[in-house]
């Protein structure tokens, strides 16, 4: 699988998630009783937030990683074999 199709489908999957969780939030207003969010559905919505927050996270992380490793290289790494 290439790096692109991986991303593309951890940031889908996790937006995805995102909107599931909304959208069972705002569900849960609509149902009866009127109003009130029951705690299951609180529960799935805030695991939902922090499988997002997870995917989002841990490819940032990866990334500035990537970057820190990459400029130590080229900072010594000698001139003539850039």
């Amino acid at each position: 699988m290439k790096k692109e199709t991986r991303e593309n489908l951890q940031v889908g999957s996790a937006l995805g998630m995102l909107a599931l969780g909304m959208a069972l939030t705002v569900a849960g207003f609509i149902v009866s009783p009127l109003g009130e969010i029951h705690e299951s559905v609180l529960g799935l919505f805030a695991e939902c937030l922090i499988y997002a927050g997870s995917i989002f996270g841990v490819a940032i992380y990866a990334h500035n990683k990537y970057a820190e490793i990459k400029t130590y290289v080229e900072e010594r790494m000698p001139a003539s074999q850039n």
